[in-house]
């Protein structure tokens, strides 16, 4: 009798621990870089997220080449003259949500998160802190961001012909549905 109740304990605890990851293969990113001469942005909607709400870890990788534009020149020089996507196929995010316990999953609301860590642009890995909204509603949770990084800053080599056509600082807006990963 003691080892079924070890077991449904375990089970248990396993279950609980198991609803405390959340992930997307569908987050959206969008990047806007705007001067006087020209706008251009991006959008991926393949973006991959997992986010532990016990431990308040969240990391995020999207293909550099599932971002789509208005044009498709636009597109092939941002993958072949920019970003180099053949030799840097990934951007990434690693890092933590520091209040992650404040956050309540299982409640309707709107919860601000304080999130740093790492993102890894074109080979290139930078501390970013930011803050992001979690609104759950209906048992449906949706996590929202948005900050800006500095092309320098990552070492993408914009030619003198076009430097004054991109922003030397993009916007960077994330969003996403979260789901509960069951195993």
């Amino acid at each position: 009798m003691n080892k079924q109740i070890l077991t449904i304990v375990l089970l248990s605890v396993s279950m609980g621990l198991s609803a405390q990851k959340y992930l997307t293969k569908a987050g959206k990113i969008h990047f806007l870089s705007t001067t006087p001469m020209e706008k251009i942005e991006g959008t991926s909607k393949t973006a991959s997220s997992v986010y532990d709400s016990s431990t308040g870890n969240l990391e995020w990788a999207v293909l550099v080449k599932s971002f789509a534009f208005e044009k498709a020149l636009m597109e092939d020089h941002f993958n072949e003259n920019y970003m180099e996507s053949t030799k840097f196929p990934k951007a990434k995010f690693k890092g933590k949500v520091g209040n992650a316990l404040a956050i309540n999953l299982k409640k309707d609301g709107n919860y601000t998160a304080d999130i740093s860590g790492s993102i890894e642009i074109h080979g290139v890995t930078k501390p970013v802190s930011t803050t992001a909204t979690f609104t759950v509603k209906g048992g449906k949770i949706q996590a929202n961001t948005k900050f800006e990084v500095k092309v320098a800053d990552f070492n993408i080599e914009i030619p003198s012909v076009v430097k004054e056509k991109i922003a030397k600082t993009v916007i960077i807006d994330v969003s996403t549905d979260y789901t509960a990963y069951v195993q």
